[in-house]
């Protein structure tokens, strides 16, 4: 009697688990004689007003800059609202820049419901400096965005 009650049981939890969200980041191939890998950073910025969460951090470790924050202030508008009261490294957060291509990340789970503003900023070493900005909703966030130099594609989803 018991075994029907606990397999109804995960049968009605399981419609109610969120979707995983994922955002796609697309680095762009520029054919440049000096390249650099471009360092990143996301960030959602509640629009009611609140604290900056960083939720994406690609840097580069060198033997001169070994903890790799050396081009965060590069990096202007995340640096101003969130990065100079970040601890480094941020498990879950921070990792090595990404070569062109598109980069599929799992956002985390415990993003309250709200309206946000998504943030992308990339910044290169001989390089550039872009940011894209999109609005975005949870539990079910959708938008996508494009950037023109330093950022191809970046989209947003419930899954």
């Amino acid at each position: 009697m018991k075994l029907p009650l606990l397999l109804a049981a995960g049968v009605a939890a399981a419609p109610a688990a969120a979707a995983a969200q994922t955002l796609t980041i697309t680095i762009p191939q520029i054919a440049e004689p000096e390249y650099h890998k471009p360092h990143v950073v996301v960030w959602l910025e509640p629009v009611a007003g609140g604290a900056p969460r960083t939720l994406v951090l690609w840097h580069t470790k060198t033997k001169d800059d070994p903890d790799g924050t050396r081009w965060f202030n590069h990096l202007r508008m995340w640096w101003r609202q969130a990065g100079r009261s970040m601890a480094m490294p941020a498990d879950g957060v921070s990792g090595e820049t990404r070569a062109p291509g598109a980069h599929r990340i799992i956002l985390p789970s415990d993003i309250a419901p709200g309206a946000y503003r998504l943030h992308v900023e990339a910044v290169r070493e001989v390089g550039g400096r872009e940011i894209v900005s999109l609005p975005v909703t949870f539990p079910n966030p959708n938008a996508r965005a494009t950037g023109t130099t330093e950022l191809g594609a970046i989209t947003i989803s419930a899954r």
